[in-house]
């Protein structure tokens, strides 16, 4: 069965993921309609607003991406970056003091940042890759995109039956079950909802910025502080704060401050007004546990790490609570008998 379900994995998940995102539309839409009618026509919304969009968005990221392999293919950004660091002399104090503490290391501006100027190749590379197999294929992406859709219309119709099927398939308790089932529905809030929410936001202030500012690519910028957004403790701040610097060193330090004023500003509100509002205390998981579950969803599975690693993790830690709240004192009745 496995083998059978897994080519189409990922619209399955997505379509469950978008049914949580878009059931209050569908229950707006069931008070006056029957539900296949509601189901449909929230359907037909979700290919308007999410899939024509995407489209358009990914051929424009994959013109900015390409800009950007090129640039740091020619080393363009580099040579202008090498030059305005050697006016500020900085290397040489650093040199000066390395001399001092008897280091004969000595560092060259080409030697540091020439692994910037790799960085810029691997991800505007690899950004217009699969930019460009996204547009080329089109018709995969309307193939995949409509199971997703069928997989939306009928949960909307039978998802209550589906979850009770999946419930009485399941080993554990009732209880338990339904425990699981609130968790994910609470992740897939806090993921998809709170951090794509906030990522948007995030994403096209900071691209707005850079356009305002005058810099290159500022789509392509605003797609990666998105992304970026999805990440607690670092966020856009690793795109934001050098910006500042780079701001400050090229002698605009009125212009580097705002940035950084507009980073704080930015994140500050949508991690303590937006998020507490949107999606309030329901996911209790440290932000340390949420960034790496991100990192290796994304190693692992790749974009639609995002959604999956953050999924896993919760699966994991919520058994973990099943199993020292009703299962430990069974298999270790000496801590069980400890912890009464």
């Amino acid at each position: 069965m496995g083998k059978l379900i897994a080519p189409f994995f990922a619209s399955i998940m997505l379509g469950i993921v978008s049914t949580g995102i878009f059931k209050p539309l569908f229950e707006i839409l069931s008070r006056k309609l029957s539900p296949r009618i509601a189901s449909a026509l929230t359907c037909i919304i979700m290919f308007f607003v999410v899939f024509i969009p995407v489209v358009f968005l990914v051929g424009i990221l994959s013109r900015e991406a390409l800009g950007l392999y090129n640039m740091a293919r020619d080393a363009v950004f580099s040579d202008q970056l090498i030059n305005l660091l050697e006016n500020t002399h900085a290397l040489d104090r650093i040199n000066a003091l390395l001399a001092r503490a008897g280091i004969e290391k000595i560092f060259v501006w080409n030697e540091l940042i020439s692994p910037v100027s790799e960085l810029g190749k691997v991800v505007g590379y690899s950004l217009f890759q699969q930019a460009r197999s996204i547009t080329s294929n089109l018709f995969n992406l309307v193939f995949y995109f409509g199971l997703m859709l069928i997989v939306v219309f009928y949960m909307f119709v039978d998802g209550e039956k589906f979850i009770q099927y999946i419930y009485d398939l399941s080993p554990l308790k009732e209880e338990h079950d339904k425990q699981l089932y609130e968790k994910f529905r609470d992740m897939v809030g806090a993921v998809l909802i709170g951090n794509g929410l906030g990522g948007l936001i995030q994403g096209c202030a900071g691209g707005l910025l850079f356009l305002f500012m005058g810099f290159n690519s500022p789509f392509l910028w605003g797609v990666i502080m998105g992304f970026l957004a999805f990440l607690p403790i670092v966020g856009v701040g690793v795109v934001l704060v050098p910006t500042a610097i780079f701001l400050m060193l090229k002698s605009s330090l009125g212009a580097g401050i705002f940035v950084l004023v507009f980073y704080g500003i930015l994140s500050w509100g949508i991690e303590y007004i937006f998020k507490p509002r949107v999606v309030g205390n329901r996911v209790a998981m440290h932000p340390l546990i949420v960034f790496f579950a991100i990192i290796g969803g994304l190693k692992v599975y790749g974009l639609l790490g995002i959604i999956y690693g953050p999924l896993i993790t919760t699966l994991f830690l919520t058994l973990a609570d099943i199993y020292f709240s009703s299962f430990q004192s069974m298999v270790e009745p000496a801590k069980g008998f400890k912890e009464t």
